[in-house]
């Protein structure tokens, strides 16, 4: 699109600019709207199955009988005898995920186990980001996107999605495991672009993810949740340097 750059010194010139797409989504189950969610398009599917899998929605795949995609709305059919709740409505924006999430308490009560034992080395963990930076071709262009990757623990790059929600890339690749009936991810790592909130933390609990790394800052409530099921969480994995807030005994 067109637009104007200002620098230091210089005069405002006219320019172009590519900028990440974001357009809302409707979630539509059984044929009722359940959830709008703020999303870059592509990989509508996988969003929607990873949302709903990890509050507790869909247990297997067998349970989603199928898709059907208009522009900005899918729609999923569960199986027979499921029921997403009518009471349920969420709102997620790009930003802030769902307003009310689950307690802590709340993921025990959805049957999460303690996270299995993964051993990994220090040398593996500091070269993800590059990795993952290596493969966010759209943000290469736009700037605008976050970005999460799953490795196996030998550094391997599995699956990497992008979005304007850190949320809504989780869940694309959540979804993507999901409903490949891959789940649960367990010898993996979650390499995440930003920091590592408390709801980025219970997805990838949900999924059985052991590791979770992340180039910024956990949250506190982040750190409690990998604490109780005995995930190892990083923060601040760049430049060669990472802090482990949970699990340091994978490294041991």
């Amino acid at each position: 699109m067109p637009i104007h750059k200002a620098r230091d010194g210089d005069s405002i010139l006219p320019a172009q600019d590519l900028l990440a797409v974001e357009e809302p989504l409707q979630i539509r189950v059984n044929g009722r709207d359940l959830s709008i969610t703020m999303r870059t398009p592509g990989h509508d599917g996988e969003l929607a199955a990873g949302f709903l899998f990890t509050e507790g929605i869909l247990k297997t795949r067998a349970d989603v009988r199928g898709f059907e995609y208009e522009e900005n709305s899918v729609s999923l059919t569960l199986a027979e005898g499921l029921d997403a709740g009518a009471s349920r409505n969420f709102y997620t924006t790009s930003s802030c995920g769902v307003c009310g999430k689950a307690s802590i308490d709340s993921l025990h009560a959805a049957g999460c186990a303690m996270l299995p034992h993964a051993h990994i080395g220090r040398e593996i963990i500091h070269s993800l980001p590059e990795k993952l930076r290596a493969t966010q071709s759209v943000f290469e262009h736009t700037g605008g996107l976050h970005g999460a990757a799953l490795f196996d623990t030998s550094g391997n790059l599995e699956m990497v999605r992008e979005d304007v929600g850190r949320h809504n890339a989780v869940d694309k690749l959540i979804g993507a495991a999901f409903l490949d009936g891959r789940l649960p991810l367990h010898n993996r790592v979650l390499m995440l672009s930003g920091r590592a909130s408390f709801e980025l933390v219970q997805k990838a609990v949900m999924a059985g993810i052991p590791i979770v790394a992340a180039v910024g800052a956990p949250s506190s409530l982040a750190v409690q949740t990998a604490m109780r099921f005995g995930m190892t969480l990083l923060g601040f994995v760049r430049d060669g340097r990472f802090n482990i807030y949970s699990g340091l005994s994978r490294f041991q």
